[in-house]
């Protein structure tokens, strides 16, 4: 009797070892995912605070992923098989801290043309104008109202059909993503951009042609206010649409994160 319930605990031990093994890899993807994840990923978020959230998803996500888990022996398995789910975990993440990048970009680019650039500079952790502020800090909020916990949850569980956990990814097949990405990034700053720039060229253009019919008029100091002003009626109209867009493209990553924009 005591040899079965001595094998019997044998046997539980070694699942219960195999599951903490199991558990630790999907911790090393998820953790590395939290580090650069939108909102739960800022830098004003407590290191505390964003280790909890990480363990809280793991307990999320590890059931779901628990039967494809590689059985591994030996600290120089179990640290290769750790060092690949970190690196997955932080590609994916980077892919969705580029949509951060793109309202960043954009709202750099949007106060360099209409000459708000260093109004409020600095504001936050990173310093940046604050049309910029106003986007990320924004899009952040849309972006956890959405169910940001949620489509990470539903992203990460993806991952592991995608990406199988313990397998490099294919170089050029993930540098081809990468790189599709950013130039995504870039032109999504852009068209966000879009309706600051050109009224910066209309603007200019109204402003030449000012001066050149009245050449003593100090068309910089009348232009001045005028532009502030009708930077911020553009932004409190455009704004919304911004943000309308920025969440569409966001949540088609999200649905299809390994599809190329």
């Amino acid at each position: 009797m005591s040899l079965e319930i001595f094998d019997a605990l044998t046997g539980l031990g070694q699942m219960a070892l195999s599951w903490l093994q199991a558990t630790l890899l999907v911790m090393a993807r998820v953790g590395a995912f939290f580090a650069l994840l939108p909102a739960f990923g800022e830098r004003i978020v407590p290191a505390r605070l964003r280790l909890a959230l990480a363990l809280a998803m793991t307990m999320i996500v590890a059931p779901a992923v628990l039967p494809v888990m590689p059985a591994t022996e030996g600290f120089g398995a179990i640290a290769h098989l750790l060092i690949v789910e970190a690196a997955i975990g932080l590609a994916m993440a980077a892919v969705l801290r580029l949509f951060v990048f793109a309202l960043q970009m954009a709202g750099t680019i949007a106060a360099q043309a209409t000459s708000l650039a260093q109004f409020f500079g600095g504001a936050g952790a990173d310093p940046q104008p604050a049309i910029s502020q106003l986007l990320v800090m924004a899009g952040l909020a849309m972006l956890v109202m959405a169910g940001l916990p949620e489509q990470a949850a539903r992203f990460l569980i993806l991952s592991y059909t995608l990406l199988p956990p313990g397998l490099w990814p294919q170089a050029q097949e993930l540098t081809h993503w990468g790189v599709h990405h950013v130039a995504h990034a870039f032109a999504l700053a852009f068209v966000l951009s879009a309706p600051f720039v050109i009224g910066s060229a209309i603007y200019n253009l109204a402003l030449g042609a000012i001066n050149k019919a009245m050449p003593q008029l100090m068309v910089a100091f009348v232009g001045a206010p005028a532009i502030t002003l009708a930077s911020l009626a553009l932004l409190m109209l455009a704004a919304p649409v911004m943000m309308m867009v920025w969440m569409e493209r966001i949540d088609t990553t999200l649905i299809n994160p390994f599809a190329l924009p």
